[in-house]
């Protein structure tokens, strides 16, 4: 049996056209007459693909149940990763294609949380910061402070971002993960 539209918010996994789904922002709407619809930004959890639907209650929607366990990234074999199961120890694998977004975060022993679907491990989340070693960037010099300027960083990842200028190398600094930005010195 299928969810009323009503009931649809945003972070709600739901199954519709037999495609899994994230609502990423919905807008409800109820015109005069007729019946009411809703305006949803869709992504698909697989591909990770923003579509826009219109949703009427007449559409078969599910809601889906997605897992969350806690994983650690072990390592790469060519273009599988290798994660850990914290509470069953079991290796969990899956392919890059997957997670492209979040690849340029993965480094040793990195605790994250494990998105399953029936059982099966589709995607990954990430905290919302994480602590990286800057490993290349130009020296600093006294009295460079944070209103001066920015410079750009290359972290322990393979990332690159911008730091104050009072950074060094071998520091280790704060990355907000949705933004990819300095939040401060670990």
């Amino acid at each position: 049996m299928g969810i009323p539209i009503g009931s649809l918010k945003p972070g709600m996994n739901i199954i519709y056209n037999e495609t899994l789904f994230t609502i990423v922002g919905c807008e409800h709407a109820k015109l005069g007459r007729g019946s009411a619809f809703c305006r949803a930004k869709l992504k698909n959890v697989k591909t990770s693909q923003i579509i826009e639907y219109t949703l009427r209650d007449s559409d078969k929607i599910e809601e889906a149940f997605i897992e969350k366990r806690k994983l650690q990234y072990s390592y790469t074999q060519e273009q599988i990763y290798h994660f850990l199961d914290l509470e069953t120890y079991d290796d969990l694998i899956i392919d890059e294609s997957k997670i492209e977004d979040r690849i340029i975060w993965l480094k040793d022993n990195l605790e994250l949380t494990g998105l399953f679907y029936d059982n099966k491990l589709i995607n990954l989340e990430l905290p919302l910061s994480l602590n990286l070693k800057v490993t290349e960037t130009q020296p600093g010099f006294r009295g460079n402070t944070v209103k001066m300027g920015t410079k750009s960083a290359t972290l322990e990842t393979g990332l690159i971002v911008n730091v104050p200028l009072f950074i060094n190398t071998g520091e280790i600094i704060k990355i907000d993960t949705r933004t990819k930005e300095y939040l401060g010195r670990a």
